[in-house]
């Protein structure tokens, strides 16, 4: 793109009639604010939410479009995955760890005009944590046994017993604050107290929010005037979109296999951060022959995560032994505590009683990621004599059916994208159908403390214990792909949890 100088110009054009800068071909309006910054944004997304409010259901692609934007928490998570204050501006905890104060900030409305206050936090967190509740993340909540509003600024919570984790917790999108009078159409209309304010959903297109001229916090007000998420499912046409300026941005760009197609791009520019998207293969522990520990090992030292990055995700990607990232607190390096080994792994075979092997079937969703890695997998396997057997399940609904509710699995595989969610291996009931009475305990003791060294040891041990039970086939932390304008700025580069934050995007002057 060739810069124009305005002050030339104009000198140039005060020396010509009018008709003379016709004729010429000038266009006048060229030198208007025409060139000014732009104030809207094309993002895109691989998946489209079902739904637009984060406390009623699990998906990340919600979170993706309103966590940040259209709703806001007690606290938030900032880029760098510290806790920072947001609508409550300070806490404080009592010794005993059960009780919790808020102060919190005044003067913010709801986008409809409806006030926040201590009340309608406490709407916020017994509808998070009351008995209808469908939060997906309900156990959040689920040590608060009381809550007071002494004043309008003022939120107390009572707690039954020490939670390590609850004002992290209270950054995530499950945990966001809601209007009281129009949180039950949350799912279509959102209504938060954030910097956007949500325009329209065209289902299957696209979703439209625009600047909250009203928002509380100055400091943090949108630059953006308008933003739209459009919804593209596939890689080609992601990259096409991208190309042709249909998109500026692809905060996490699908292919991996596509990146190098942006070298050299004069208005493109690619990033290539980190994440908490754990790639697992989860068994059912619960079934035969996944409830035999040796059967376990015996897959996991039958695959080479090396081979299985550079299959699925172009190389791009970092091995794991755990379900722990290198960007958590405390991570312990795993890899090595069941290595790739094809003859330790026929022999834990045999000494199960599978000298021959066995047939099972994972049932992989769509995501590019999962079909890639089982076809890896599937080969591997085969040299132990196990055939896997690979069956497409649509993601989210049929793959939430077979295999969160109904458990009607041997294996699946999918990225887990939450922080610090070791603990699910000790939720009851969850799809690995892993029981272990060690770790269970090590999840119920990193809550009884807040001391952060007390965590990570914790957390060390339980790392530990699920490299050996391999209650999941642990493969790769997935890399955030961005394909971005160069001119854009803001846009985090790194994921220390699911999200599009916008607050702080802009464009060059």
């Amino acid at each position: 793109m060739i810069k124009l100088s305005f002050a030339p110009l104009a000198r140039f054009a005060r020396r010509l009639s009018l008709s003379a800068a016709l004729s010429a071909g000038l266009v006048m309006t060229a030198m208007t604010p025409a060139e000014a910054a732009k104030t809207t944004l094309n993002l895109g997304m691989s998946v489209e939410p079902a739904g637009l409010d984060p406390t009623i259901a699990a998906p990340v692609a919600i979170g993706q479009v309103t966590w940040q934007n259209v709703f806001e928490g007690l606290v938030t998570i900032d880029q760098a995955g510290k806790i920072q204050p947001q609508l409550a501006k300070s806490w404080e905890i009592s010794p005993d760890g059960l009780t919790y104060t808020f102060k919190l900030q005044t003067g913010v409305n709801f986008h409809d005009g409806e006030a926040f206050d201590a009340a309608s936090a406490k709407f916020s967190l017994d509808r998070a944590r009351g008995a209808d509740s469908v939060n997906p993340q309900k156990r959040f909540f689920a040590s608060i046994a009381s809550i007071d509003t002494p004043d309008a600024e003022t939120l107390v919570l009572h707690l039954s017993a020490p939670t390590g984790s609850l004002i992290y917790w209270l950054g995530w999108p499950a945990s966001v604050m809601v209007a009281p009078k129009t949180a039950a159409d949350d799912k279509t209309t959102p209504v938060g107290t954030g910097p956007f304010k949500f325009a329209s959903w065209a289902k299957g297109d696209k979703v439209e929010l625009t600047r909250n001229a009203d928002y509380w916090n100055k400091d943090a007000a949108a630059k953006l005037d308008k933003v739209t998420f459009r919804f593209i499912a596939d890689p080609q046409a992601q990259a096409a979109a991208l190309k042709s300026g249909d998109l500026d941005a692809f905060p996490e760009f699908a292919a991996p296999e596509l990146m190098s197609s942006f070298d050299g791009d004069a208005r493109l520019v690619t990033k290539i951060g980190n994440t908490e998207l754990k790639v697992v293969a989860g068994m059912n522990n619960a079934k035969k022959p996944f409830d035999d520990k040796r059967v376990r090992q015996a897959l996991m030292m039958a695959i080479d995560r090396k081979t299985v990055i550079d299959g699925a995700w172009s190389g791009l990607g970092t091995p794991i032994g755990s379900h722990y990232t290198p960007n958590d607190p405390g991570y312990q390096d795993m890899t090595n505590v069941l290595p790739y080994d094809i003859e330790k792994a026929k022999a834990l075979l045999a000494e199960a009683g599978y000298p021959n092997g066995f047939t099972f079937t994972i049932k992989s969703p769509q995501m590019a990621y999962a079909p890639r890695s089982a076809q890896v997998m599937q080969a591997m396997f085969a040299e132990i004599g196990v055939t896997m057997n690979i069956e497409p399940t649509e993601f989210p609904a049929k793959w939430v059916q077979d295999i969160m509710k109904d458990r009607n699995f041997d294996m699946t595989i999918v990225a887990h994208a939450e922080p610090l969610d070791i603990d699910i291996y000790g939720r009851d009931p969850y799809y690995f159908n892993y029981k272990n009475p060690a770790f269970n305990a090590l999840m119920k003791k990193v809550q009884e403390t807040t001391d952060p060294d007390a965590q990570n040891t914790i957390y060390g041990e339980a790392q530990k214990i699920l490299a050996e039970d391999v209650p999941a086939l642990y493969l790769f932390v997935m890399p955030k792909l961005g394909v971005w304008d160069k001119h854009l700025k803001g846009l985090w580069e790194n994921e220390p949890i699911p999200s599009n934050v916008l607050s702080g995007v802009s464009w060059d002057e």
